[in-house]
């Protein structure tokens, strides 16, 4: 960014969230913005779920969504440089000025309930990592052969307020021995369904903030 860009407006804030996602591979990693110097962004990326998997490379081109208070902004990138190891970090550099992004932001959640996919004569049982009213990711007992992207399934998910089922694909699967990390799309999903997993996903992110309250040391309480 240039010495006149305003953070927040031309580019996300440091120390921040922000949303990275991969230009044609559906692919979004949520990321806690570290370092902006000139038109470089350093991002830490919450990749726990793609140990042992790449998931972005030198070159890609990417999208960098955040919010401000009364809109989202989106800056397109290019990954210049991933540093792997106990910390991974992703450095990019901005291709074009940021604008506000009208893309419908379905707000994710981590949300933690039972949930069975039914595929085939196959039901695979598991508890979701995190949920929005988009889809969800799930981790799975793993069973006979693992469900491939683009696969059509019946999903069952207990919301504590009670069950729902909807039609869904899968959009990728990663194996980590028996247990199968599964990202899944929902197809026509019940906008009463809709209503409750953003309600749900809303109370998690409540809950969330108030843990890093209380986790704070109390001279940065508010």
């Amino acid at each position: 960014m240039t010495s006149g860009s305003v953070p927040g407006l031309d580019h996300p804030v440091e120390q921040t969230e922000a949303e990275v996602t991969l230009t044609g591979r559906g692919i979004s990693v949520s990321t806690r913005v570290e370092v902006v110097q000139n038109e470089f962004i350093s991002v830490r990326p919450s990749v726990s779920e793609f140990v042992d998997q790449v998931v972005v490379r030198v070159g890609d081109v990417v999208e960098l969504f955040w919010k401000t208070d009364d809109s989202q902004r989106a800056l397109p990138a290019e990954i210049t440089d991933v540093e792997q190891g106990a910390v991974v970090r992703w450095r990019m550099r901005a291709t074009g000025p940021a604008e506000a992004s009208q893309r419908r932001k379905a707000v994710r959640g981590r949300v933690t309930v039972p949930v069975t996919a039914e595929y085939g004569s196959i039901d695979l049982r598991g508890e979701t990592v995190d949920i929005s009213e988009a889809g969800l990711r799930a981790e799975f007992e793993g069973l006979g052969a693992p469900p491939e992207a683009g696969m059509k399934l019946e999903l069952l998910v207990e919301l504590e307020d009670g069950t729902f089922k909807t039609k869904a694909e899968v959009v990728r699967t990663m194996a980590r021995g028996a247990r199968w990390i599964i990202s899944i799309r929902f197809s026509g999903l019940q906008e009463k369904d809709q209503d409750r997993i953003r309600r749900r996903v809303f109370q998690a992110l409540r809950e969330e903030r108030a843990k890093r309250a209380d986790d704070a040391p109390p001279d940065l309480r508010g």
